[in-house]
Order: structure tokens, then C-alpha cells, then sequence
């Protein structure tokens, strides 16, 4: 698999690269934001590792930049910020992972192979009230247009789909969803269920997902009014 590592660190880097390649991954790297559109815009890639703090265009503005531009490559950001509203922004904008720095090796490869997974599996179109969900281009549409999901929530919803009606405990949504991977907690699930709460809304589903407290999530259809 041929993987985009766009990271300014060129030692950080240099590294990367090694682990990459001694783990059968073909890899390009670039060192600022607008060589990595570049790369995106001319180049097939899987996957996409990418840094925030870097030079010409910040990372955050390179995953919004693909995204708008219906490109839905799996992509992981990488970097030293931390902070929990750090990661939701990632995560909001289209990315579908987000590993801070300093990492272990072993948990950047597991992360990247699942994301490389859930952008990998080819599935039919799903269908369920007045909504569509799309895996060719990872679309969810409604009366009120299409929406763009990350590999991470189309492969929530999917799963929310295909047990419409059921309660999902977090702990099932973990096991299926993200594979039981590191680093992923309760607060990572409540972010996705509302990203994907919010983007049914948007699109004028007449379906919702629900929270139940101490339980878990249903997706159900809108009580009549």
C-alpha cells in the first residue's frame, strides 16, 4: 500500500520512512502543506499521514482542502497538540485518526492499518428511511442534500444501520467499530455519535440516533409529533 507522509520534522521524518518501508508500506514523503495537495491532487495513494504545524499550509487546512474537494482517503494526523478540542477539530473535518506525538511505533501502525481497513471495504449503497448512505464516495444524503463522512463514521453509521432499532452499548460500538484499537475511549465514541447525529440532521433524516444514558445508542426513526 503506497502511503503520503507529510511531515516537516525532516528527522521525524527520516524515521517514519524506515518504519514504513521495513513494514512493507511504499511511501512518499513531503515536508509542507501545499507539496502535500500536490502529491494528493496528482498521485493515488491509500493512505495519508499528515502533520499540523507546518510550513505554507497547516495540516487542518490540507484535510479540509481534500475533503471539499470529495477526496475520502483514509487519513491519520499526526502531532504534538493534544488538547481534546485539538483532536475534535481534527476529527471534524474530515480526518480519522489522530495520534499525538511522542507515539510507540507499534500503536502508529496498528491505528494506521485500521484506518486503511475501514477506507479499504467496498459496499453497496445503504438505504434506510428517507436517507442514503454511500460507500463509493462515503456521502450520506436526504431531503436536504449530501454530506461528506469520514471513514470512522461511515463505518459507525453503517454498523448503526444494520442494527437499526437495537442498543448498542459503547463497549460494542468499540469492538466493531474501532476494533478495540489503543487509545480509543468513551469520549472518542460520544465524539463520532455526535458528529454523526449532527450530520443525519443536517441532511433531514427521518431517522436519529439516540443516546440512552448508561446504556448505549439507538438509531431509531423520529417519533411523530
Amino acid at each position: 500500500m503506497k502511503i503520503l507522509l507529510a511531515e516537516d520534522d525532516r528527522d521525524l521524518s527520516s524515521t517514519i520512512v524506515r518504519v514504513l518501508k521495513a513494514n512493507k508500506f511504499d511511501v512518499d514523503p513531503v515536508y509542507d502543506g501545499q507539496e502535500a495537495l500536490d502529491y494528493l491532487e496528482y498521485g493515488n495513494y491509500d493512505g495519508f499521514v499528515c502533520d499540523v504545524m507546518m510550513p505554507k499550509k497547516d495540516g487542518f487546512t490540507v484535510v479540509r482542502e481534500i475533503r471539499k474537494k470529495g477526496n475520502n482517503i483514509p487519513v491519520m494526523i499526526l502531532t504534538a497538540k493534544g488538547e481534546i478540542d485539538d483532536k475534535v477539530l481534527g476529527l471534524d473535518i474530515g480526518a480519522d485518526d489522530y495520534l499525538t506525538k511522542p507515539f510507540i511505533i507499534k500503536e502508529f501502525l496498528a491505528r494506521l492499518r485500521a484506518i486503511l481497513r475501514r477506507g479499504g471495504d467496498v459496499k453497496e449503497a445503504y438505504h434506510v428511511g428517507n436517507i442514503t448512505l454511500d460507500h463509493e464516495n462515503f456521502s450520506l444524503t436526504g431531503p436536504n442534500g449530501s454530506l461528506h463522512l469520514t471513514a470512522t463514521e461511515y463505518k459507525l453509521l453503517e454498523y448503526l444501520i444494520a442494527h437499526k432499532g437495537g442498543v448498542l452499548s459503547t463497549e460494542r460500538l468499540l469492538e466493531n467499530v474501532w476494533d478495540y484499537e489503543a487509545d480509543v475511549g468513551i469520549n472518542v465514541v460520544w465524539a463520532y455519535v455526535s458528529a454523526v447525529r449532527k450530520k443525519l440532521e443536517e441532511v433531514g433524516s427521518d431517522i436519529e440516533l439516540k443516546a440512552m444514558r448508561g446504556v448505549g445508542y439507538q438509531l431509531c426513526e423520529k417519533a411523530v409529533k
